[in-house]
C-alpha cells in the first residue's frame, strides 16, 4: 500500500513501514525494506515530486524475492507522471 502527498522539492523521497505483526522475523522485515528502497532508487527519476510511505497491507508468508520485487514496480508504475 503507498500513501502520498504532493512536495515542493523537485524530487520524490520515500518512506517504508514494515509492522512486526506482518512480517515477524527481522530479516524478513529488512528484506522487504531493501526491496522496496533499491526499486524506489531506479524509479525515482521518472516519478514525480510526491513523499511516498509505502506500508506493508498483508503478511509477507512465503512470497519470493521475485514477487515482492513484481508487485513494488507495480506499484511505483501507478504513480508515474
Amino acid at each position: 500500500m503507498i500513501h502520498y502527498r504532493p512536495n515542493d522539492l523537485g524530487t520524490a523521497r520515500l518512506g517504508v513501514v514494515v509492522a512486526k505483526k506482518l512480517a515477524k522475523r527481522a530479516n524478513v522485515r529488512n528484506l522487504v525494506k531493501r526491496i522496496v528502497r533499491e526499486r524506489f532508487r531506479t524509479m525515482r527519476a521518472a516519478l514525480p515530486p510526491l513523499d511516498l510511505v509505502v506500508r506493508l497491507h498483508a503478511p509477507v508468508g512465503a512470497a519470493t524475492r521475485a514477487q515482492i520485487n513484481e508487485d513494488v514496480v507495480q506499484l511505483l508504475g501507478r504513480l508515474r507522471g
